[in-house]
This record gives structure tokens, C-alpha cells and sequence, in this order.
């Protein structure tokens, strides 16, 4: 029978180490429970050599818990790190854990000094008599309205631990969505570059070779030749020049962009082009039904959570068709009229709503209609991908081949002279 190494908490939150003989991990966790310990990390060595190692580091793994088996991390906290953080609380609490010793565990094993700090406060408001909600409210910045009101409304049900686990699954999907959203621009973005890069080489260092052979030439190179040697002696002769200039329009560019009108310029002509437009308005509505279903599932009032699920959405331009919904229902239309009145909700959409305010289970179907336009948005990605990836590879080919054709054309003409 193979002997586990496992490390735990107990109920006053202190961690303990050891090692147990069972047939598996779970007979280990189911173990470990039976004697009111909360189970961190569960291993079984892989060697005789393994096992002395640990021997070895018995002594030691008090340690982890005080982020001693952690790779120390440096900076202010990141989304990555609140994500982290209540995937671990989570954990913590469903095992029976109370709230105040389940952050002064994660106190010791933060692998960040600025979430030790965090985690720090935190607990000290909690000790203090301060709700959870509003310890977590003086770092809203971080955590946001959603996440926040999520807590509160686990604190007013006294259902914290399913809140957390439910948080924990939102907090992944939309992680989710945005990586496959990045990851979808990474290899055209790989391409882009690869054809600047062609670009440069060859008007750089290839074109230049040949300007000795052409000079002679004149007028009576070809057209292409001619066109293309010129932008090779200018590549040269003022390539700095020109590289300086592209840094600092690009600058200027991007923080044009970065500008509320140069936001709003790009937001409202990205919603109007064929593809990207689509895909666009699905992401957004994907992150506002997950968000406003969500919150409805945890008690949320409706008002409150569509305020909230509003602020999710990234585009101002949907941003303030939605912002509408919220007003309407206040004043006593049905949240169905009040979304079909965005325009921007297609048919199944609105049919879904409708649905889930006559049966009471506004909050799932919401859910359903993420799920829906989620599968949309991958789906669209992988399209999209399908066909931008041979045009770029076809833009880079002729971009090469019509040089490499240029200055086969003036090699050709001079032959012709020379005959």
C-alpha cells in the first residue's frame, strides 16, 4: 500500500504534516477529514529516492505554510492573484474552515508580499467585526462590484462557501474566454511581424546589392525596378529618419486610441465591420449574461445586478444601450421589452429572456444565453482564424515575390541591351 505525504489545516488553522499508508488520495482526503483536517496537499513519492528526500524536508514543511514552498513573487496584486486567492478561500470554507483562520492560512502561504499584505488587512477588519463585503469594499479597485456584492449576498444567505465556489467559476470562464480571445491574435500577430520583418530585409540589405548594376540603366529599367529601388535607396539613406517617424506616429496612434474620443472612434467603427463586429458584440454580451445571471442566482436584487452586469461590458458604445435596461425596469417595463428595446440582443436572445421571466428563472436562462454565445465567439475565433491566416501568408508571398520579380525584370533588360 503506498504511503502519502499530505499537508493540512486544522480548525484553529494551524498547518500539519505527516504521512499515511492508503490505497489512494482520495482514501488519504477522506482520512485526513475524519479527523476534522482540512487537506492543502496530498503526494505520493515516485521513488525509494523520493521518499528520503522527504525525510529529509520533514522538518521544513512548517515552512510552506509560511510561503516557504512557493516561488516569491514581486509586484501589486493582479487579477491572476485575486483569482488565486478565492479559488484557495474556497476551498478553505467548503472543508468547515471559519472565515478568520482560513485568511490567516493564506497569509502564510501567499507567494506575493503585496497579497500577504492584502490578505493582512483583510483579516484584521474581519477580526474587528467588519462584514467580509465591506472589508473586501475598501480595495474595490481590485475586486470590483461584482465580486463584492457576490460576497455580500453570500454573507446575507449564509451560504458563503457555494458563493465562493460559484465566483471561483465565473472568475475562470471569463479567464477563459479572454485567453482564447488573446491567444487567437498571437499567430497572426506572429505573421504581421514576420512580413515587416521580410519587408525590412529586403529592401534593407537585398535591394541594395543591385543598385551598382542598375545605375547605368536609367530610364530604360522597368517601371517595378525602377519603383523598387527607390524604395530601397530611401530604405538607406533615410531609414532612421523613417523608422523615428513610425516610432512616434505609432505612439501617438496608440494614445489616440487610448483617449476616451479615440476609444469611442475605434469602438463604434470595430462594432461595424463584418466579422470582427459580430464577434465583438457577442464577447461583450457574453461577459454581461454571465455576469447578470450569476449575480441573479446569488440573490443579487435584479437593479443592482443589471448595474453591475453593465459595468462588465468593455464597449461603450453597448455599454450605453445597456445602461438603458435598468431605468426601464425600474420604471415597470419587463426586462424582455427593456432589452429588445437595445437593439442589440439577436431574436434567440430575447426569446431566452422571455422564457426565463415568465418561469421565474431569469438568472439560468441568462446563464444558457452565456454558454450559447460563448460557443458563438469560439467558434467565430476558429472562422476567422481559417481565413486570416492564408491571407496573411499569401500578402507576405506576393509582398516578397514582387520584388524578387522587380529586380528579375532589370536583370532581364539589361541582357536584352546587352544583345
Amino acid at each position: 500500500m503506498p504511503e502519502f505525504f499530505w499537508r493540512a489545516v486544522d480548525a484553529q488553522g494551524q498547518v500539519q504534516e505527516g504521512r499515511h499508508e492508503a490505497a489512494s488520495v482520495p482514501a488519504t482526503q477522506k482520512w485526513l477529514r475524519s479527523r476534522h483536517l482540512t487537506p492543502l496537499e496530498i503526494r505520493e513519492p515516485q521513488s525509494s529516492d523520493a521518499q528520503g528526500r522527504e525525510v529529509d524536508k520533514a522538518s521544513g514543511l512548517a515552512a510552506l505554510a509560511k510561503g516557504g514552498g512557493r516561488r516569491v513573487g514581486k509586484g501589486p496584486v493582479t487579477q491572476a492573484d485575486v483569482l488565486l486567492l478565492t479559488s484557495e478561500l474556497s476551498i478553505m470554507l467548503r472543508a468547515g474552515l471559519a472565515l478568520d483562520n482560513a485568511l490567516r492560512v493564506l497569509i502564510g502561504m501567499s507567494h506575493k508580499p503585496s497579497v500577504a499584505a492584502l490578505t493582512q488587512s483583510t483579516l484584521e477588519d474581519v477580526k474587528g467585526g467588519t462584514p467580509f463585503s465591506k472589508a473586501l469594499g475598501k480595495h474595490r479597485a481590485l475586486f470590483g462590484d461584482f465580486y463584492i456584492n457576490m460576497i455580500r449576498s453570500g454573507e446575507v444567505s449564509g451560504q458563503l462557501s457555494s458563493v465562493m465556489d460559484r465566483l471561483v467559476e465565473h472568475m475562470e470562464r471569463l479567464r477563459a474566454l479572454r485567453e482564447n480571445v488573446v491567444s487567437a491574435t498571437i499567430y497572426p500577430a506572429i505573421l504581421l511581424g514576420v512580413a515587416v520583418l521580410s519587408l525590412i530585409a529586403m529592401l534593407g540589405f537585398v535591394v541594395p546589392q543591385f543598385e551598382k548594376l542598375f545605375n547605368d540603366m536609367g530610364d530604360a529599367l522597368p517601371l517595378p525596378t525602377r519603383l523598387v529601388m527607390g524604395l530601397g535607396h530611401a530604405f538607406t539613406s533615410y531609414g532612421l529618419v523613417i523608422g523615428a517617424v513610425a516610432f512616434f506616429v505609432g505612439t501617438g496612434a496608440w494614445r489616440w486610441f487610448k483617449s476616451p474620443v479615440g476609444r469611442s472612434w475605434w469602438q463604434h467603427k470595430v462594432l461595424r465591420l463584418p466579422l470582427l463586429g459580430r464577434l465583438t458584440l457577442k464577447y461583450e454580451l457574453t461577459l454581461f449574461s454571465r455576469s447578470l445571471g450569476t449575480l441573479l442566482g446569488n440573490g443579487v436584487p435584479l437593479l443592482t445586478a443589471l448595474r453591475i452586469a453593465t459595468d462588465t461590458v468593455t464597449n461603450d458604445v453597448l455599454r450605453g444601450a445597456l445602461s438603458g435596461v435598468g431605468p426601464m425596469v425600474k420604471e415597470g417595463s419587463k426586462m424582455v421589452d427593456a432589452i429588445s428595446a437595445t437593439g442589440i440582443f439577436e431574436p434567440l436572445a430575447i426569446n431566452l429572456i422571455r422564457v426565463g421571466e415568465e418561469t421565474g428563472r431569469i438568472g439560468p436562462m441568462m446563464l444558457e444565453l452565456a454558454n450559447i454565445l460563448n460557443r458563438d465567439v469560439e467558434v467565430g475565433i476558429k472562422r476567422g482564424l481559417t481565413l486570416l491566416e492564408p491571407l496573411l501568408i499569401i500578402v507576405l508571398g506576393l509582398m516578397i515575390a514582387s520584388i524578387i520579380v522587380s529586380i528579375l525584370l532589370g536583370i532581364l533588360s539589361i541582357n536584352d541591351l546587352a544583345v
